[in-house]
């Protein structure tokens, strides 16, 4: 049954994302699932919990399916079809609706596999992955790559952060660089600290030959 469960939802994640192009692709989900799995093993958290959550962690996400963000359906509807009870269902609900970066509304998952979640799908927009996905998705959405005159916005609450319309580059400041700081598990926390240097020497970088003189 959960090798079953959980190979029907990599078919499920691959049939919805295999047209994504913003960084929310069917690897984006899968190394989640990777990352998490090896997490929640790290921190004794429940791993099939972990594991479902991970692979649909996207398929009701305000920003890719608005019309089933609330009633989490997709994520409902593929449950149900499998059979899985409906505590474990809420379960699975609460800590997807929770996955999410909402600027200075960003919620602390109360569980364990919720922690083990998020901290997962964080790690994903981080190091040079998370550089490759954070232009790929400033590209799809038509934003610059980066404008000197206009300025980063910081402590962002999650309506601020959902309607911003800033440059790739000034993402990394409102959003990359504070998610080392607010990762919840000790193995998260080892690997965000090397990505997040990663992230800022190419920043550090990028900013050095953006005016072409050297």
């Amino acid at each position: 049954m959960n090798e079953r469960i959980i190979k029907d939802a990599i078919d499920y994640i691959k049939q919805i994302f295999q047209y994504d192009y913003s960084g929310h692709d069917p690897f984006h989900t899968l190394r989640v699932y990777h990352m998490a799995t090896t997490i929640a093993q790290q921190e004794k958290a429940d791993v099939m919990i972990v594991q479902l959550a991970a692979l649909l962690h996207d398929v009701d996400d305000i920003k890719l399916s608005p019309k089933t963000h609330l009633s989490k359906e997709n994520t409902v509807n593929f449950l149900n079809k499998h059979h899985v009870s409906a505590q474990t269902i809420k379960i699975i609900c609460d800590i997807i609706e929770n996955v999410s970066y909402s600027g200075t509304d960003s919620v602390i998952p109360p569980s364990m596999e919720g922690k083990c979640v998020q901290d997962a799908d964080r790690l994903d927009a981080m190091g040079a992955i998370g550089i490759a996905r954070a232009f790929a998705y400033g590209g799809s959405h038509n934003r610059a790559i980066y404008d000197p005159n206009i300025p980063y916005k910081e402590n962002m609450n999650k309506t601020e952060y959902q309607n911003n319309t800033s440059t790739t580059i000034n993402h990394f400041y409102e959003k990359l660089f504070q998610l080392h700081q607010q990762m919840n598990t000790k193995t998260a926390k080892a690997i965000s600290k090397k990505r997040e240097a990663f992230m800022k020497t190419y920043i550090s970088e990028f900013l050095a030959e953006w005016d072409g003189i050297r």
